[in-house]
């Protein structure tokens, strides 16, 4: 494994040195923090990661479709942001994926088909009232709002803040 000498971590305003750490992340987790804006693209470079977790933020835009470059990738948390439009159909890529949650977003259209989305349970599309297919429903309508699926309750979720960090 190659191994960088030296790193300076700013965060929350304070610098951390950080030696001798692996050039290649396999864990990002930025949750709850009060991020806002859309996902970087550039995510979708990071080869080796096995673990990305960017919930309760306030992420918005579409979830990148370069997400589905992530060959390695076994746990995705995205729930309990402001993400909308479709999921990518890139994401049936994802072969390794244990782990999903898409709950609490804006997001809407048919769940991408294949072996791999189908098999997480319907909450981890919960709060998406405009998502539909399987595992939410065999087919249902667009626009229609699955009962199941239709709390997008904050309180529920716990997700939001008034301060926000531009990425």
């Amino acid at each position: 494994m190659s191994l960088q000498d030296l790193l300076t971590l700013t965060f929350k305003g304070n610098d951390f040195e950080l030696q001798k750490i692996p050039k290649i992340f396999t864990s990002i987790d930025l949750s709850n923090n009060p991020f806002h804006g859309e996902i970087p693209r550039e995510l979708g470079n990071l080869n080796a990661l096995i673990v990305l977790n960017l919930s309760h933020n306030s992420l918005s835009g579409n979830i990148r479709s370069s997400l589905g470059n992530l060959s390695q990738l076994e746990s995705l948390d995205l729930s309990c942001n402001a993400l909308s439009g479709n999921i990518p159909r890139e994401l049936v890529k994802l072969n390794f994926l244990e782990y999903l949650n898409l709950s609490f977003n804006k997001l809407g259209g048919p769940i991408p088909t294949s072996t791999q989305l189908q098999s997480f349970d319907a909450s981890s599309y919960k709060g998406n009232p405009g998502l539909y297919g399987p595992p939410l429903t065999p087919r249902h309508a667009p626009g229609s709002i699955h009962p199941s699926m239709a709390s997008t309750s904050p309180d529920e979720s716990q997700w939001g803040s008034n301060s926000q960090v531009e990425w």
